[in-house]
This record gives structure tokens, sequence and C-alpha cells, in this order.
């Protein structure tokens, strides 16, 4: 399906970046894993068996984001497809919007808004020629929450918005190249991360979905490969949502 095709995934350490990376692997495509934990990263190639690399990047540094894509093309010669996984999530303090410190917002937007730009900023040549010759794509993983909104979490929220609206303009502007780019919103994943959050990960939220079962990892990755195949040829500025029909309350 994506035999001969290279994927970046940022935030390959863990979660959802290595079952992505593990998805992407098994649908053919050669996998660049990239995360600040560059062990972490090391050990999703390991697990995944397929052939890829591992990449130390911390996509807030525009240098960083550059020798990530370096990497990618030394290593394989093409970018088809690039992953915007990587985000500030789990350790985030929850407190009303009034009280959100100025440092912990600006971290934030760095990592969840600022990366995927950059990222995709290193990352445009290469997906540019791989869209000429073939079709490539961005896949922006965002939130569920942006769309519904989540009390005393307004940082995170906000930046998973912004995603969405930069997945439309990146969409426009790449467009003439065949550069597809789309956005996921999972909803609660039950990831590691996610388990961490709540106090019973296995129900939380399960009542009020169409589809009554807790959201795995691999609910979403089926999602991210799909957009980044010739069968989403013509999906572009897109979201999906994927949560089981999760009412919004």
């Amino acid at each position: 399906m994506l035999e001969g095709r290279t994927v970046v995934i940022t935030g390959a350490g863990g979660g959802l970046g290595r079952a992505f990376a593990d998805g992407f692997s098994r649908a053919g495509a050669r996998v660049v894993a990239a995360d600040l934990d560059s062990a972490a990263a090391a050990r999703t190639v390991e697990a995944i068996g397929g052939e890829g690399i591992a990449v130390e990047v911390d996509v807030a540094d525009e240098a960083s984001t550059a020798a990530m894509a370096a990497a990618a093309l030394d290593a394989f010669g093409s970018i088809d497809v690039l992953v915007n996984n990587a985000a500030v999530f789990a350790d985030l303090e929850r407190v009303p919007f009034d009280e959100i410190a100025v440092d912990a917002w600006d971290r934030v937007m760095a990592v969840n808004v600022r990366g995927p730009w950059l990222c995709a900023k290193a990352c445009a040549p290469a997906l540019r020629a791989a869209g000429e010759a073939r079709g490539a794509a961005i896949v922006n993983v965002s939130s569920a929450t942006a769309l519904s909104g989540s009390p005393r979490w307004a940082h995170y929220v906000a930046s998973k918005g912004a995603l969405l609206a930069m997945t439309r303009g990146l969409a426009r502007e790449l467009g003439a190249h065949r550069v597809r780019v789309n956005a996921i919103a999972p909803g609660f994943t039950l990831t590691e991360a996610g388990r961490g959050l709540v106090d019973d990960p296995e129900t939380y939220g399960v009542a009020r979905g169409a589809i009554q079962r807790a959201l795995q990892p691999e609910d979403v990755v089926g999602t991210a490969v799909f957009l980044a195949t010739d069968a989403a040829a013509m999906i572009t500025g897109q979201t999906l949502v994927v949560d089981g029909g999760r009412e919004f309350l």
C-alpha cells in the first residue's frame, strides 16, 4: 500500500506515535521515528521490525527539524508523508484559563503549533518533490477537544484548534504540488498517557459514544494510513474525527 515511500513521524517514541510507526511499517512504508527522547525512538524502530531509523528531534527548534528532514533524506532519499504527532499533553496541569502561567501557555504553543509548522517547513521541499512525482501527504494529529472544548485546559484546546486552521491553510498552499494536508481529531484514547489522566480509563466517556467501547491507538492508526495512501488522493484540508461517535456535552 505504501511500499517504497518514506514517512516521518514525530513523537514516535511511545503512545500514538509508536502505534503510527507500527501501522505505517505494516503498510510497507519506511519509517523515520522522530522523538525528543532518542532512546524511545530507537525502541520504536526495534519494535516495529520493518525498515526504519530513529532520529532525535525537538520540534520547537528550527535547526533540529531541519536536521530531522536531512536525516530522513540521507537514509531513504525521499519524504512522502509527514505525521505531525508530537505534542505537549499528559504533563499539563489542568487549571482555569485565567490561572495558566504565561510560560506554560508558550510551551504548549511552541510544541503543539510551532512544532508542526517547523516540521512541515523542513520537509516541504522533499514533500513537494514527492508530491509532483506520485503524491504526498501531511497528517496533523489534533484532538476532538478542539471541536468540543475541555474545561481547565485552554492552552491545549487552543493549540489543537490552531492546528486545524493550519491544516486548511497548508492544504491550500501545497495542493498545486499534489501534497494533501489533513487532520485527525481523536477522542480520548487508551495510550499510556491517556490512561494516566482519568480514574477509570476503560470506561471514560464510553457511555456517550455511538460505538460503546474505549478508543484504542490502533483505531486511530488506520485513519492516518488511509489519508497517506492514494485512496485519499482527492481528500485535503479536512478533519476526520475518530471518537466512536461520542456525544459532545
